[in-house]
């Protein structure tokens, strides 16, 4: 699958499995070689910033806004090939996105606070130096800036 056609295909699905798919392609992108907990975390920011409305009102413009996630990134030509990968990113953004669904206080949150992360050996951003959350696998977790839930 080429990250365009799933994108597209995105654009044609309903609002919430839209979302499920673009998160899914996120956490394949930036962490199929990571942990476990390393692909949670990089779904558990996307989320967090979904639910602050800042980059955007749902999950795939959160994940599309420009420069700040791997569908942006990389080619639109990616081919996502690594179908076990796959399948465990599927299962992790559905598993985040149910948690993420609870209560604040009733959430499992592995990167508490966390509103960007970095891979160590290709980013070198800007706000780099900010409150460093947790490190898992070769990735950092920053809190760059208070991210507070939407207003109703």
């Amino acid at each position: 699958m080429k990250l365009a056609w799933i994108l597209w295909l995105a654009s044609l699905m309903s609002p919430q499995a839209a979302d499920s798919l673009c998160l899914s392609t996120t956490v394949y992108l930036e962490a199929r070689n990571q942990s476990v907990r390393g692909q949670q975390a990089v779904a558990e920011v996307a989320l967090r910033r979904e639910e602050s409305g800042l980059w955007g009102e749902s999950m795939c413009e959160v994940v599309t806004a420009r420069k700040q996630f791997a569908p942006t990134i990389v080619s639109p030509r990616t081919r996502m090939q690594n179908t076990e990968a796959w399948a465990q990113a599927v299962s992790i953004a559905i598993e985040s996105e149910q948690n993420w669904a609870l209560p604040a206080g009733e959430r499992k949150e592995i990167v508490p606070g966390a509103s960007h992360f970095m891979a160590h050996d290709i980013a070198a951003p800007s706000w780099r130096n900010a409150y460093q959350v947790a490190t898992i696998g070769d990735h950092t977790f920053l809190r760059v800036q208070k991210l507070k839930p939407r207003k109703g």
